[in-house]
């Protein structure tokens, strides 16, 4: 059974149980039985209706790159409430393992003693635990409430030095800005787009590089985009790789001549040197690739297959590579220096409390943030859109600026 398998599965297990819990909210405040049954009915109704909508018919519909209100008003309520539900369903477990193991002792030694009674003896304790295993239950709501209406938008620009040995002097100081997991749609409309492009230039950046997933599922969301995205400007060019997302849509070759179009180049196994004086760096660029299937994605045979050729050993190699998957293979390669996208952080992530809580670790541990190998560097930038649930946690949008430099 696959990850995604079982999360659905707890995620229905999650709905009875939420179900339940609002049937005795209901029970306790509404006395008349046909009326507690016609509100529990309508609801359920919504619940369902709101399911087709948007997990049973999310294929059928086209994607809008723009703010609905069907998107606003039904759309994002039913992705926080089913996220908020399954993390709030997993915190009760988690409080209720413990109380039950204790239940179960003090059960067991009444018995034994033959007193009256298991439960905890003290009712204030009792309340005291109760009280706080519902805040916990209560707080993935507002969390989501919170990722939903400003985390997804809290856009952070991330200054990134990065030293390379091997640098001409004459790329002292020189900055790229990155831009990642962008997600045409809804809640990463044209308009937005536009909006970190302005942001993006006004960085002054002498190279850009985009790393993938310019869309998600719909192949018509690639016109969008590219025309979202023509308003970038830098003295040495700007240039992409293609995602995942990219790939799943079928849109590989069809978005790299619309890119093309407005001066944009899409390095797909190829590289190109940028030039200063008689000095020059060595970028290339791959779709993306795994050694294992991803999605509909099949595994490559040999990672960076396509670039081994491409790689100059007398110059600085930069890699531009939607999967941070391929650093191992890069460091071994030799490439100074990848730049990749593909986990948005872990969109939902809390490693403020923990380094390893984060969704993406389970995929990758290359979730976001610069790592080092002997013979490269690997930075995995965050992007600026969502999957499924547009929400974001502990990992806010980015665009990252690196400084290059001899060292």
């Amino acid at each position: 059974m696959s990850i995604f398998s079982i999360v659905l599965l707890i995620l229905a297990v999650s709905q009875f149980y939420w179900a339940w819990r609002g049937y005795r909210f209901a029970r306790a405040r509404i006395r008349s039985r046909a009326l507690r049954w016609t509100v529990c009915a309508v609801v359920l109704m919504v619940w369902v209706g709101l399911y087709k909508l948007n997990l049973g018919g999310w294929r059928e519909r086209g994607t809008p790159v723009h703010l609905t209100a069907f998107d606003a008003l039904l759309v994002a309520p039913f992705w926080w409430w089913a996220a908020s539900s399954l993390v709030g369903f997993l915190i009760v477990i988690l409080f209720a393992i413990p109380q039950a193991i204790v239940g179960s002792g003090r059960w067991l030694s009444a018995r034994r003693r033959r007193t009256a009674g298991g439960e905890i003896q003290s009712p204030p304790r009792r309340a005291f635990l109760e009280r706080t295993a519902t805040v916990a239950a209560a707080a993935p709501f507002v969390a989501g409430a919170y990722g939903l209406l400003y985390g997804r938008l809290n856009l952070e620009i991330f200054p990134q030095p990065i030293r390379l040995p091997r640098l001409p002097r004459a790329f002292e100081g020189f900055r790229i800005c990155q831009l990642s997991d962008i997600h045409i749609g809804p809640f990463m409309p044209a308009e937005e787009i536009r909006k970190y492009v302005a942001i993006l230039n006004a960085q002054k950046p002498d190279l850009i590089v985009l790393t993938g997933d310019f869309v998600t599922f719909d192949p018509n969301t690639q016109g969008p985009v590219v025309d979202a995205l023509r308003g970038l400007r830098a003295p040495f060019g700007v240039y992409g790789s293609l995602g995942n997302h990219d790939a799943w849509a079928v849109v590989e070759d069809s978005i790299t001549e619309l890119f093309r179009q407005v001066g944009i180049r899409i390095l797909r196994g190829a590289n190109v040197p940028i030039t200063i004086g008689a000095d020059s760096l060595n970028l290339m660029g791959v779709d993306f690739q795994s050694e294992h299937g991803f999605g509909p994605s099949r595994a490559v045979a040999r990672l960076l297959w396509d670039v081994e050729g491409l790689v100059d050993p007398h110059r600085v190699n930069i890699l531009l590579s939607h999967n941070p998957d391929t650093f191992g293979r890069a460091a071994a390669l030799g490439i100074d220096l990848s730049l990749a996208g593909h986990t948005h952080g872990g969109q939902a992530a809390l490693e403020f409390i923990s380094p390893e809580i984060a969704p993406s670790r389970l995929i990758t541990p290359y979730v976001a943030g610069l790592f080092q190998k002997p013979g490269g560097q690997l930075y995995v930038n965050r992007g600026i859109g969502t999957v499924f649930v547009p929400i974001r946690l502990g990992a806010p949008p980015e665009i990252t600026v690196y400084s290059l430099t001899r060292g």
